[in-house]
């Protein structure tokens, strides 16, 4: 069993490597579903999350999505996401996360085929982009022959444990060849019962807090944050029995 945790910031990350994630799928703005982080915190969580914690490697995957909204992406935007991908590559990201749309709400399949092509020889993970499709059946072949290795999604539903049917039918049909892994409202609670009813093999989930304002302090942009709880993280370990 294998779980992935969606960080959110470099420190997100190390708490992720503390709690014994076996993945981080690296982002910002989780708030609005998450989109590329900035080239630093790529750089740096990738070198410090490869320096083994009690002998254990913390695998990096960095979501590539230029912006919130849709996952139909003009011309403009692919670019910015193939420079992106050439970068991972280079600060030697274990794999990304990405997934591109057409208009008609389909697998944008020149559009994969060519960032696909830039990422190889990086994993690959197919985000839940796949949750707008409607033919998800169709749209597995099809991401399959791109060559990912894995597809994250709720099975079109809100959260994993609403889509858990959807997402047993999936790795039924995938039947080994591509990874089908539940992500949306994932926690120490429910993760062990999702796994039991889907037969995934792999989770995915924030693990995260809310982080107050220090202090008393009214001051503008004292607001809430949210970081990876450590201890949630371990409480997942713990769930899934590893």
């Amino acid at each position: 069993m294998n779980i992935e945790i969606c960080a959110n910031s470099f420190q997100s990350a190390i708490n992720a490597q503390l709690g014994a994630a076996d993945r981080i799928e690296l982002c910002t703005n989780l708030e609005a579903g998450g989109t590329t982080p900035d080239a630093a915190t790529i750089q740096l969580a990738t070198q410090t999350l490869h320096q083994a914690i009690n002998g254990k490697k913390t695998e990096v995957f960095v979501l590539i999505r230029p912006r919130a909204g849709n996952f139909c992406y003009n011309p403009l935007e692919l670019g910015l996401m193939r420079r992106n991908i050439l970068f991972c590559k280079g600060c030697n990201v274990d794999g990304i996360v990405v997934g591109v749309l057409d208009k008609d709400g389909k697998v944008d399949l020149e559009a994969c085929v060519n960032l696909v092509r830039i990422a190889y020889p990086m994993k690959l993970t197919f985000h839940r982009a796949f949750d707008r499709i409607e033919n998800k059946s169709e749209a597995l072949e099809q991401i399959i022959d791109l060559g990912f290795e894995r597809i994250l999604s709720s099975g079109g539903a809100t959260t994993a444990w609403e889509g858990k049917n959807v997402i047993a039918q999936l790795i039924e049909i995938a039947n080994g060849r591509i990874s089908i892994m539940p992500g949306a409202g994932v926690n120490s609670e429910n993760v062990k019962a999702i796994i039991d009813f889907t037969g995934a093999e792999e989770i995915h989930l924030s693990a995260k807090k809310v982080v107050a304002p220090s202090g008393k302090s009214t001051a503008l942009f004292e607001t809430p944050y949210w970081v990876t709880d450590v201890e949630e993280v371990r409480r997942v370990v713990a769930a899934v029995g590893k």
